[in-house]
């Protein structure tokens, strides 16, 4: 009886052995948030979001390798916030508590940004926004990083395109009730006046579900403005840039990087003809690394060309990536501290590193459509 027992725990001792062993092997893995609206209204900066991430996600293979030679499995944890504050600080909270992320990609927008970027601050969980381009996005705390350039540059930028093609005076139309244009408008104004500049009429609209802009884009052209800047988000353009035609405008348009979406000129139709704005990326770019990540997003998705939207995001999961292998420790704040650290990483759109202040240094490009609705580099800003 004796040695069946002892029989029957050495059998029991030697399974659990097998068992160790075939997980030994095996390595951790890590997540990472993807915070992204992949419904409602901006759903279309969805799927160019995702659709960069999983080009990241190819290209590393699913995998990285820290400082100490551990390799990590990397999963991706997807989450719509509907272009929501609301639910961005809800999906933040699940990811951060119930996933335990060890970093978040995302979201776009500034508004969302600046609502769900405490909750991560007081977590201690990096954060990578994509495009929240709006200046307190990182000034919420040092855990807070974005992949684009700020307000400030890219009004800079709209602001000495416009002054430099002649145009003198500018009508701007704009929504006020979110982060995103209002920072763009204030950085905009600054440079283009002090450039000496005028703007000869301003006009204001509240709410992203507004579809008839006639009143303000009426008031605009009356102050027959040499040209009419745009700074608002992907959805509404198009028919703004419709309606402005409609009301008379025939002046140049400017946009912002929203504009950076082909969707815009398919609602907008014939009137997206010259219409300009500022942007992260091109295309067109012959460097290297935008070659062979634009080849890599067109392998995955036929017949659609990455937008900033999908190089911003594919930028964003490659900083988190870079910083777990560079980390001194694989842990949050040691994935924080790796990013704060980035130099020269290259990417599509050029080396970036990581400035105190926690924004990418980082120049731009300007773009302009076609009749057909195809966008086309113009020309490259430098970094200040």
């Amino acid at each position: 009886m004796k040695h069946r027992k002892l029989a029957l725990i050495g059998s029991v001792i030697l399974a659990a052995a097998m068992v160790t062993g075939a997980f030994a092997g095996e390595a951790e893995t890590l997540k990472i948030g993807l915070v992204c609206p992949i419904s409602g209204n901006s759903a279309i900066a969805g799927k160019y979001i995702t659709h960069g991430v999983d080009t990241a996600q190819a290209e590393l293979g699913g995998k990285v390798t820290a400082k100490d030679g551990t390799e990590y499995n990397l999963e991706f944890i997807y989450m719509d916030n509907e272009a929501q504050e609301d639910k961005t600080v809800n999906v933040f909270q699940k990811l951060i508590e119930e996933e335990e992320v060890i970093a978040i990609v995302g979201p776009d927008m500034s508004k969302c940004a600046l609502a769900a970027g405490p909750i991560a601050q007081n977590a201690g969980c990096p954060v990578v926004a994509t495009f929240a381009t709006n200046t307190a996005v990182t000034e919420v705390g040092d855990y807070i990083f974005r992949a684009c350039f700020i307000d400030p540059f890219q009004g800079k930028m709209a602001a000495n395109y416009i002054w430099g093609k002649g145009y003198k005076t500018t009508g701007i139309m704009y929504n006020n009730a979110d982060a995103y244009p209002t920072g763009l408008v204030d950085a905009f104004k600054e440079v283009y006046e002090g450039l000496g500049g005028e703007i000869v009429a301003i006009e204001e609209y509240s709410g992203s579900d507004i579809k008839d802009y006639n009143v303000q884009l009426t008031k605009i052209a009356s102050a027959e403005p040499e040209a009419l800047f745009l700074p608002n988000l992907l959805g509404e353009l198009g028919l703004q840039i419709q309606q402005a035609r409609s009301a008379g405008l025939t002046c140049p348009i400017v946009c912002g990087d929203s504009a950076d979406t082909p969707e815009v000129g398919e609602v907008a139709g014939e009137a997206v003809k010259g219409v300009g704005y500022v942007s992260a990326f091109s295309a067109e770019s012959t460097a290297d690394a935008a070659v062979a990540f634009v080849e890599k997003y067109t392998e995955l998705n036929p017949d659609e060309l990455p937008n900033s939207n999908a190089e911003l995001a594919y930028e964003a999961t490659m900083m988190v990536a870079n910083a777990i292998e560079n980390a001194d420790e694989v842990t949050r704040e040691g994935v924080r501290n790796a990013l704060a650290s980035i130099q020269d990483l290259e990417l599509p759109s050029g080396k970036m590193t990581m400035a105190e202040d926690r924004n990418p240094i980082k120049g731009g490009v300007v773009m302009e459509y076609d009749e057909e609705g195809v966008s086309h580099f113009v020309e490259a800003v430098a970094a200040d």
